[in-house]
């Protein structure tokens, strides 16, 4: 087998011998870590193992688990020790309460893959909705878990209430969803800490990245606050982590309270996972060029003009649409066979195209009419939309409407998230309270920028717009609105009836 199959197949990234090394030294020499018991339950060739022989000299046992029969016969044999055992098993089915000693210390280290269960082809734990989510979360890729978070959660399961100290290497996004599980789970923990590296240097890929340490406890209750320090330099603490409310956040001074529930419902766009056939460019009326670059003749009845999270780049945005979408439907699972007679250049277009639609792997479209959408409803058809892409790491909201007269609504894809209005004034109003400086540092505090995106519903949700009304006056919004380079529109009068149609006053 090559080393990209092993890769793909285990996800594997063995660690460097050197940088294993620092990793027992650092949990030797500013810890002040002192095992009777180590355990690497993905051992690989053993690196970890040989570092930390090395360094805690006066361990009594080593044991690692393999499941790679090949990386197992390497890591056996560097170590004709009798204090070192190394088992060829899986880790998902392994028994780890043997190795459970209320009277020793137990150091649990090492590097499990980073990889999601969809992507992993082999060696998967049991498919399970382990986090216990419910409704679209559970069918919408919510439920996609990493092998490496899945693993850790196991260790701290297996170790609970006992003095181990669990040292694992994994992307950030894991560590933070590790932290809101144990805190989640009420387990007891000394402390968490988080310590950022470079993985591109150690592994040679591209993702935030850190060791993450938890000493489980028998007595503390401290699984609520996380230090987080660069690797170079542990002891200078950048920032806490702390989880309140089964929510993350960052502690830093001068941040406003903002945290509660938006008032409004924040939406995600569309979803349709065809874009070959669904996207479009606009060439003259009824003339449309589709990705696979076809020109097409459609009715303009069902295409709408759409935004994706490239395109937001001004605070205002009502007309240059280079894209444009199909929607067609106006709410989930409704019957789409209308288009037929509405339409009939439309349905006969997709039609040709059913093949594509059929071959969508989503569970979402299973079941569904023909040509089905995901992310539609009455909110996707308001005049103005207040929207952020979900990918940008300084958020910018627009508004977003179609200004010519009778125009299509404006759409937005599935990376993006939105708030529906049918008012410019509240909606304009909004976007400038969301882009003052207020909102965007509490919105900082609640967010992680090595994420994929930064902003998600979930994160969007927290915002109170109560609060920030209540703390955000009309002299701030006049400065948002300069510094966004805007002409001057936001008045006392726009902003009493916002207030007052949001039910605030």
């Amino acid at each position: 087998m090559s080393g990209n199959q092993i890769k793909k197949e285990f996800g594997d990234y063995q660690t460097p011998l050197e940088f294993a090394k620092k990793v027992c030294d650092y949990l030797y020499s500013v810890l002040g870590i002192r095992p009777d018991k180590i355990l690497e339950p993905n051992a690989g060739i053993g690196n970890f193992i040989k570092a930390a022989i090395e360094r805690f000299e006066d361990c009594k046992e080593v044991f690692g688990i393999e499941i790679n029969k090949e990386y197992c016969d390497i890591c056996e044999a560097q170590f004709p020790e009798k204090k070192v055992h190394v088992y060829c098993d899986n880790i998902f089915e392994f028994d780890l309460s043997r190795f459970r000693d209320e009277r020793e210390d137990v150091l649990v280290i090492g590097n499990p893959p980073w990889v999601t269960n969809s992507e992993l082809s082999y060696n998967l734990p049991q498919k399970e909705n382990f986090k216990n989510l419910a409704g679209t979360d559970a069918i919408t890729g919510a439920s996609n878990f990493d092998i490496c978070e899945y693993i850790i959660l196991q260790l701290i399961e297996a170790f609970k209430n006992t003095n181990t100290v669990i040292a694992m290497l994994c992307k950030t996004s894991v560590a933070r969803n590790v932290m809101l599980e144990l805190n989640r789970l009420s387990n007891k923990a000394e402390y968490v800490k988080m310590l950022n590296f470079n993985s591109g240097k150690v592994f040679g890929i591209s993702a935030s990245a850190c060791l993450l340490v938890i000493k489980l406890s028998k007595t503390f209750e401290n699984q609520s606050r996380c230090e987080v320090s660069e690797f170079e330099n542990p002891g200078s603490i950048t920032h806490q982590i702390i989880c309140r409310n089964g929510v993350l956040s960052v502690e830093k001074e001068g941040i406003l309270d903002l945290e509660g529930s938006c008032q409004c419902e924040w939406r995600q766009g569309v979803k349709h996972d065809c874009s070959a056939v669904m996207e479009l460019e606009k060439l003259e009326k009824d003339k449309f060029r589709n990705k696979r670059n076809e020109v097409i003749d459609i009715e303009e009845r069902f295409v709408f003009p759409l935004m994706k999270s490239s395109s937001f780049k001004t605070p205002i945005i009502c007309k240059d649409f280079k894209k444009y979408v199909i929607v067609t439907q106006r709410k989930p699972r409704e019957d789409t066979s209308f288009i037929e007679e509405e339409a009939p250049k439309t349905w006969a277009y997709l039609c040709e195209n059913k093949a594509l639609f059929e071959g969508r792997k989503s569970s979402i479209y299973k079941g569904a009419p023909a040509f089905s959408m995901f992310g539609v409803g009455d909110y996707s058809f308001s005049k103005y939309k207040v929207g952020i892409s979900g990918f940008y790491k300084k958020p910018l909201f627009s508004i977003l409407y179609n200004e010519e007269e009778n125009g299509q609504t404006v759409m937005l894809d599935d990376t993006t998230y939105f708030l529906s209005f049918d008012c410019f004034e509240d909606a304009y109003t909004c976007m400038i309270l969301l882009n003052s400086d207020t909102v965007q540092n509490f919105l900082f505090s609640i967010s992680f920028q090595d994420a994929k995106r930064p902003y998600t519903k979930k994160v969007l949700q927290r915002l109170d717009l109560r609060k920030c009304v209540d703390n955000i006056q009309i002299e701030q919004l006049v400065a948002t609105e300069r510094k966004l380079g805007l002409e001057r529109h936001i008045s006392d009068v726009n902003y009493t009836n916002f207030k007052k149609n949001m039910g605030f006053l």
